[in-house]
């Protein structure tokens, strides 16, 4: 599948209000978002969601740095990883291999995020020195230049990813049959860790029943998606009303053990 010049204009200002979204807190700088607006250039939305659906339960894990660590950028599967998984399916990529193959990519990627903040990390001081110069339009070019180079860095990065689809195409086809099958195993295993470190941080004893339980419902009774949350909704809903009548059972327990003194004994 060939990507026109059109496709990938519209491709690099998708990837520009996107990546640049993220300074604006509106997430649309998630794998999902971008996946689906570049299906919807390239025409194949139902590829686009499932690429989208599996990055984005990776990288909700990735999104958690340990410590001082700073995590990929779902840019590289949001827009590689999908250009892949839609334009070359025809050379035997997989979602779970265009997932792989867009992992580099994502950490290329936050390594342009982290110099774009780095060269502007003086814009505060240069926009205090502008207001105290009664400067106030270039106050406010400095003070959305931050924005204005990551709307500049997303387009580029939007543009070039359409326009080297021939460059990922050559590389897809020099690699041998097994090591794409191994990119699809390594892919599959991604989603995985992603959530394995989400419940690293938000998992606790008490609630390890009911990932079991889903964890059965998924591996053995092979139950869908709507009912597996169905299911979780009944529990939640169990704990939400167990959890709603303790203030009340309480109260009056405290009430009942208190002596009546009315009488004045």
């Amino acid at each position: 599948m060939e990507i026109t010049i059109i496709q990938g204009l519209l491709i690099g200002l998708v990837t520009a209000f996107c990546y640049a979204g993220q300074l604006l807190g509106i997430y649309t700088n998630r794998s999902l978002v971008m996946a689906f607006f570049v299906g919807v250039i390239l025409g194949d939305i139902p590829t686009a969601l499932v690429f989208g659906a599996m990055a984005e339960l990776a990288y909700m894990g990735f999104g958690v740095g340990a410590g001082g660590t700073v995590p990929p950028n779902p840019v590289g599967p949001g827009i590689v990883g999908t250009i892949m998984a839609i334009t070359l399916k025809e050379q035997g990529v997989t979602p779970e291999s265009a997932l792989a193959l867009s992992f580099p990519f994502a950490v290329l990627f936050q390594l342009v995020t982290t110099a774009v903040y780095t060269f502007f990390s003086g814009s505060t001081k240069w926009a205090k020195d502008a207001v105290a110069a009664g400067k106030y339009k270039r106050f406010t070019w400095i003070a959305n230049s931050t924005y204005l180079a990551f709307v500049v860095v997303g387009f580029v990065i939007g543009l070039a990813s359409a326009l080297s689809r021939p460059g990922l195409e050559a590389f897809v086809t020099a690699l041998p049959s097994w090591l794409i099958t191994g990119f699809s195993v390594a892919g599959g295993l991604i989603p995985a860790i992603g959530f394995a470190m989400i419940l690293s941080v938000m998992l606790q004893k008490e609630l390890m029943p009911y990932v079991l339980l889903g964890y059965i419902c998924v591996a053995y009774l092979e139950l869908p998606t709507m009912a597996i949350a169905l299911v979780g909704s009944v529990f939640a809903l169990i704990e939400y009303y167990r959890h709603s009548q303790e203030p009340t059972m309480n109260q009056s327990a405290s009430i009942s053990m208190e002596e009546d003194y009315s009488n004045g004994i």
